[in-house]
């Protein structure tokens, strides 16, 4: 009777709503034409009904139905994908499917079974305000592949053994077993959490919705939501849009467990992957017994946790609160949440993110190209045209940034590499010397005469605010913010290689480029809305940022010269600086203080230039300690540098990796991703790696280096092993040689947070 009534009540609506839509000049299509099925073998015991739902039409989820024609063939439950939730007029709230949709169907055969199944398969939708259909059923012949017959009582491994004799029989042994072709494991981690593992073999493919683990047994214990890695997304011209993995990754089981809980429990593991060349496998299902540490202690209750202890209190003996770690890395994660969150809140988070990286060194060096142009005019703008100009730089470097992210995700090269070569760094750097000599008027110097008129020409386009001029900067602009590798770059970038979804990626790094453009069209607007009148202050003013300018031109030279001629050349800066502000003018009677101010100002910025330049003609580099590299004591300056660095191994290739790893002996390793034109990479032996607790922390590990700096062939594949797209990475291995990957590195982190991640490997 329940059935029997949203029957009559659809076809009491049906010519009501037909005579509708004829009234109105449309045409309404039969059901089997708006919604046209189809059946194909998946493999001996799974078959895919698809229905290709025309636009406009969609499909009620519960009103599926399935039966069989054919005499020894019966029908599992059928596997319906999670449709759409929609408040409908006849039922009230349902989910429907509005795009072509597939139901997986088990079927057992009995012995002597027809190779042919006739299917017969019922639905029932509507046409978007306009009609909605009675149930109808449409019947579908299906060939079977040729199986031997199986008991429907057989056991999981009978079938799969039949199975994979047929499949060595028509394949002729070209296709590998199931558990030759997915290897599944269940191992233990260091810290007593489950890792469920899924070895891959090449060629081959697992379904990401078809994964599913479930606690059977186990006295206390709760098994929570799978965190799966994402996977890669392709067209299945069966199944449609699937996620799928390629390649061998690792799961850790979110196991809550109660004081009083069981040690022991038994899980049940269900997959199914096919083969690339077009053979289907069945599903497998594994039982697979578990032990946990002995204790009362609690496993992590949240998807992709693992328990971990710190080294100080294991070699103790003393029982120390547990932590969580990810059992996937930040990017990883911020990647899942890409592929699997409502478009409006993955872009409302990147753009959190990228306000959050407004503040990092990588995006400072903007502030002074903005300011500088605002500051350039011939006449002290308006609040709405240095808004304006500050939101036309803002566009065209984030428009830059995006274009080239995504060019950089869909073809996999290194993103720093596209914007590292020393002549254009060298050429965006003598820009930035030609923008800063004018804002000192010194144009009026003989140069050649075609040259002159070239950089007045430049000069001019600043000072009058072109918006054109304004957007060059902004493209050259992404020169600076395009080096700076951190992991929401990284996650977009794994969504775009993943997936080819060039729409999200773009969307998600357009949103995060602006989030970082945001403080800098706020700082710049109001630079400009309280910049005083022209007069001999704003001479200084442009005088400071023509030092600013000067100092961002060295810093693009950094990424490619020595660190010591860097050095040098911001000493000469800080020395010329400190003569412009009259370090070296005598004090005359009756001057403003403001005059002794900037006075005392200069004499500092001379003693901060004499100390680097002593600094570097004593073998050190550092413009911020530039003494730390003399020593008193007989070492001299060698011993002082080496106390302050790590002592890497060089690799150069994966098998260099692989002999290194066989040869750390059970001891825990680290790999660091270098190169010379990586400024984060910089940062991190500045700060991190030549801090005491690091090292001490590291004292246990082997330390490789992987130098990336000629991006040839054998950088690219060492990085393409990890997932990375450019310096800085750093992989951590245990005392197994097993990827850490939930612990990789992904731009720059402070000392006292890298300890926490080094300790979290173990050893």
């Amino acid at each position: 009777m329940k059935t029997f009534l949203p029957i009559l009540l659809a076809l009491t609506l049906l010519p009501a709503t037909a005579s509708a839509e004829q009234d109105a000049g449309g045409s309404i299509l039969p059901p089997e034409q708006a919604f046209p099925a189809s059946a194909t073998a998946l493999s001996a015991d799974t078959v895919a009904v698809r229905w290709n739902t025309v636009p406009g039409h969609y499909l009620y989820r519960d009103k599926f139905g399935f039966k069989s024609a054919t005499p020894g063939i019966t029908l599992g439950t059928p596997r319906i994908p999670t449709g759409k939730t929609k408040h409908d007029d006849t039922f009230g709230k349902v989910e429907v499917f509005t795009h072509p949709v597939t139901v997986r169907l088990p079927i057992t055969r009995t012995a002597g079974a027809p190779d042919t199944l006739t299917l017969e398969a019922t639905a029932q939708g509507c046409a978007e305000q306009s009609v909605c259909y009675p149930p109808f059923t449409q019947t579908l012949k299906v060939a079977l592949p040729t199986a031997q017959a199986t008991p429907s009582t057989a056991t999981n491994s009978g079938r799969l053994a039949a199975l994979t004799a047929n499949l060595n029989n028509e394949a002729q042994g070209k296709f590998l077993q199931p558990d030759q072709a997915f290897q599944f494991s269940l191992k233990q981690g260091k810290q007593g959490e489950l890792i469920a593992h899924w070895g891959i073999a090449p060629g081959y493919h697992l379904y990401r919705n078809q994964i599913k683990v479930t606690l059977i047994r186990g006295q206390g214990l709760n098994l929570g939501k799978l965190d799966l890695p994402p996977g890669k997304t392709v067209n299945d011209p069966v199944l449609g849009r699937e996620v799928i993995y390629e390649h061998p990754f690792d799961v850790t089981l979110p196991i809550q467990r109660a004081s009083d809980a069981a040690s022991e429990g038994v899980l049940k593991v269900h997959y199914q992957g096919c083969a690339d060349k077009g053979i289907c496998y069945a599903p497998i299902t594994k039982t697979v017994d578990f032990t946990l540490p002995a204790g009362g202690t609690t496993m992590p209750g949240s998807a992709g946790t693992a328990s971990t202890a710190s080294p100080a209190a294991a070699s103790s003996g003393a029982s120390a609160p547990q932590q969580s770690a990810p059992a996937t890395n930040e990017q990883d994660r911020l990647a899942n949440f890409l592929l699997h969150k409502p478009l409006w809140m993955s872009l409302g988070l990147f753009f959190l993110l990228g306000l959050g990286l407004a503040f990092t060194p990588c995006i400072f060096p903007l502030f002074p190209i903005l300011s500088g142009i605002i500051v350039g005019q011939r006449e002290t703008p308006s609040p709405g045209h240095t808004f304006l100009l500050s939101l036309v730089y803002v566009l065209a470097m984030a428009l830059t940034y995006t274009v080239a992210g995504v060019a950089v995700g869909l073809t996999g090269a290194s993103i720093q590499a596209w914007f590292q070569n020393p002549w254009v760094l060298s050429t965006f750097a003598a820009i930035f010397v030609l923008l800063s000599l004018s804002m000192f008027g010194f144009y009026d110097l003989q140069m050649p005469n075609f040259i002159q008129s070239r950089v007045t020409e430049i000069s001019n386009r600043q000072k009058g605010g072109s918006l054109i001029g304004v957007g060059v900067m902004g493209f050259l602009s992404a020169l600076i913010v395009g080096p700076c590798v951190t992991a929401p770059l990284v996650a977009t970038l794994i969504v775009i290689a993943n997936t080819g979804d060039a729409l999200l990626g773009g969307l998600s790094l357009f949103s995060l480029s602006m989030g970082m453009g945001l403080p800098l069209l706020i700082v710049c607007t109001a630079c400009g809305r309280f910049l005083p009148k022209a007069g001999p202050w704003m001479d200084g003013i442009k005088g400071a940022f023509g030092v600013l300018m000067l100092g961002v031109a060295i810093w693009m030279l950094s990424r490619f010269l020595p660190a010591w001629s860097t050095a040098v050349l911001t000493a000469l800066l800080l020395l010329v600086s400190s003569v412009y502000l009259g370090a070296f003018d005598p004090i005359r009677t009756g001057v403003a203080g403001w005059h002794k101010l900037w006075k005392g100002l200069g004499i500092v910025l001379a003693l901060w230039g004499a100390l680097v330049l002593i600094g570097v003609a004593g073998g050190g580099s550092s413009v911020f300690t530039p003494l730390q590299g003399l020593s008193v004591g007989s070492g001299g300056a060698k011993t002082a540098q080496e106390t302050r660095s790590l002592a890497f191994t060089r690799i150069k290739n994966l098998n260099d990796l692989d002999r290194a790893l066989a040869a750390a002996k059970g001891k825990p390793v680290m790999l660091d991703f270098y190169a010379a034109w990586c400024v984060s990479c910089k940062e991190l032996e500045a700060y991190t790696f030549s801090n005491h607790q690091v090292q001490q922390a590291l004292s246990g590990f082997v330390l490789l280096q992987a130098d990336v700096t000629a991006n040839d062939a054998a950088d690219k594949a060492l990085l393409k092993r990890f997932g990375l797209f450019g310096p800085p990475g750093i992989i951590f291995f245990n005392a197994k040689g097993q990827e850490q990957r939930q612990l990789q590195v992904v731009g720059y982190m402070p000392p006292q947070t890298f300890v926490k991640r080094v300790a979290a490997v173990g050893g």
